[in-house]
């Protein structure tokens, strides 16, 4: 079993990431090649969403978080995804 500590007690990020709805979008986007080249192809993260919502009709991430959900940091999304 491994044991994972908070290095800094200023530090209430989530994997790095400012929540876990930002970190779960993020991954899902970054490690599903369908759902990379979609967002590439959408240009930022507001397109991407509502991609996936009004076209796609999938509102959520596999995980359950939804595209739209106010917790996710679009800025912090669009500055990793699609490098703004």
């Amino acid at each position: 079993m491994t044991n994972t500590f908070q290095r800094n007690a200023l530090d209430i990020s989530y994997n790095g990431w400012e929540n876990y709805e930002t970190w779960n979008v993020a991954l899902w986007i970054n490690n599903d090649e369908g759902l990379y080249n979609l967002a590439q192809e959408a240009g930022d993260y507001e397109a991407f969403a509502e991609c996936m919502v009004d076209l796609f009709n999938t509102p959520c991430t596999p995980d359950g978080v939804r595209y739209t959900d106010p917790a996710v940091n679009v800025i912090q999304i669009n500055s990793d995804v699609f490098d703004f």
